[in-house]
């Protein structure tokens, strides 16, 4: 096989069908980018779990006015049943899954509350007497919630045990769909892809329908007849693909670590070097997709 031959009909076949050639590069650009967003979003995902999973803490809010828990029938949590609540957490049976924890009063709280909602007009219709006094603490394992749970919500002046991650679980949740939908209009184009890449290698072998004539009456093998078309579509594929890393690697870079990471500081973006790691399977994606169209195609078109 003579790689001169093979590398001049390739250009050969590049120059005749440029602008279906550039279609290809674009759509493959385009679902692989998709498909690129959607393992970003797991990356993301995984990033920021790993991050809050060691920062969320479990809350027991105590008895205020106005509580209708079973447990605050009592009225608002006393001052003994807050120091009963302290022995408790450092008992030796619960110590055991416990970093540390904080006690937070209703004027903490109410201060935490207007730096959180600064911007919003809600601050000015709640007072401190609304928010319920609590502790914070920080598990150990918080795969064990459930241990704190059980011991604390049956203990006079507690009105609920909540656990943080589950607010996080719903934003991951979330997340999840957003990607799930990126996989789905990835699979859309990438279905596209493959029958602009058939339609260009169909175009290609059309308009030298006479030189493979020639080869096949000259005995050239299978190999040397398809090979330089299914070059051509792995080329652009290729391409395609070689774009969509890039996009992905200039999101990282210019937005997440650009932009969002300054405007909050206390969460964990994925780096512009970890979308390095989804560069190897665009780029075999797109040549998976570009052979497999291309020997389906010449199979069914020149008959070899």
């Amino acid at each position: 096989m003579r790689l001169a031959f093979v590398l001049g009909e390739i250009g050969s076949g590049l120059r005749r069908n440029l602008s279906m050639v550039i279609s290809v590069i674009l759509v493959t650009f385009v679902s692989l980018t998709f498909v690129g967003a959607a393992g970003m979003l797991q990356l993301q995902i995984n990033q920021m779990k790993g991050y809050w999973y060691d920062k969320v803490q479990v809350a027991i809010f105590l008895c205020s006015d106005g509580s209708t828990a079973p447990g605050c029938a009592t009225g608002p949590a006393t001052p003994e049943q807050e120091d009963n609540l302290r022995t408790l957490l450092k008992s030796p049976a619960v110590a055991q899954y416990v970093n540390d924890f904080q006690y937070e009063s209703k004027d903490d709280a109410y201060k935490h509350f207007k730096e959180q909602f600064s911007n919003s007009p809600i601050v000015d219709s709640v007072t401190p007497d609304q928010l319920p006094a609590s502790f914070r603490i920080n598990m150990k394992d918080p795969e064990k919630y459930e241990i704190i749970s059980e011991t604390f919500s049956s203990q006079a002046g507690v009105e609920t045990v909540i656990d943080q991650r589950q607010l996080l679980e719903r934003l991951f949740s979330a997340m999840n769909a957003a990607s799930l939908v990126a996989v789905s209009i990835a699979g859309v184009m990438i279905i596209c892809a493959i029958l602009l890449i058939a339609t260009t290698i169909r175009l290609s072998a059309f308009s030298r329908r006479r030189e493979t004539g020639i080869m096949r009456l000259v005995g050239a093998s299978k190999m040397v007849i398809q090979l330089p078309f299914i070059l051509e579509g792995v080329i652009a594929a290729v391409i395609g693909a070689a774009l969509a890393s890039g996009t992905l690697w200039a999101v990282a870079r210019f937005f997440l670590e650009g932009v969002l990471s300054k405007q909050y500081p206390d969460t964990a973006f994925i780096s512009p070097g970890q979308t390095l790691i989804l560069v190897p399977a665009l780029i075999g994606l797109g040549i998976v997709l570009a052979g497999i169209s291309s020997l389906l195609t010449l199979r069914r078109y020149l008959r070899v």
